[in-house]
This record gives structure tokens, sequence and C-alpha cells, in this order.
């Protein structure tokens, strides 16, 4: 019955891919909005949460740190656990999209727009 529609079912199955790519592309972006990474700095004494998308979500500080006449370095110590924690959730967003992309095929290192 479909006999000669030839690149009519090509592009139904590139429509349904398109759709799959949609679908998991979102379910990714809320995992990543669900994913938390920790950072830290002054071996550990300072630790910055964020979620993998790179919103800062919490702020741990040693209370041994907290002494007035340090204060540049406690600022120093809380700056570098939050560079830390939104480099890993940019690494982790990067690693999930460029599986993602590669699960379908794709080319290793292809950016999708979204």
């Amino acid at each position: 019955m479909f006999k000669g529609l030839g690149q009519m079912g090509d592009m139904a199955k590139l429509m349904k891919s398109a759709k799959d790519i949609q679908e998991r592309m979102e379910a990714l972006q809320e995992e990543l909005r669900t994913t938390t990474v920790t950072g830290e700095s002054g071996a550990g004494l300072v630790k910055a949460t964020a979620t993998a998308k790179g919103e800062l979500t919490g702020l741990d500080i040693d209370p041994s740190i907290f002494n007035p006449e340090e204060k540049e370095v406690v600022e120093d110590l809380i700056l570098a656990a939050i560079k830390d924690a939104q480099t890993k959730a940019a690494e982790k967003s990067q690693a999930e999209m460029a599986s993602l992309t590669e699960s379908f095929g794709f080319p290793a290192g292809m950016k999708l727009p979204f």
C-alpha cells in the first residue's frame, strides 16, 4: 500500500527521531536541574553545592576559619569553592549532553542548541 512513498517513510522516521531527541533533551534538562555537585576549597573547610545547571544551592563553612584578622582568606576560600562547584556543574552538564548526542548517533563533540 505504501510502496512508492520512498522518502516519505524516511521523513516519518526523521520526525519520530526528532521527537525522541526533544523528549530526551527535556528529561536531561530536568535531571541537570536536580543533580547536585559540590565544590571545595581549603581542604574541605569551605564547600559550595550547586545544581548541574550551575545554580548555587548551598554553602558550608567550617567555623574554625572564622578569624576577623583573616577575613580576606575566608572570602577567597568561599569564592574558590563556588568556582569549583560551577566548574564541576559545567563538566557534568557537558558530559551528559555528550552522552545524549552520541546515543543518537551524532558525531562526538557536536553541540546541540539546547
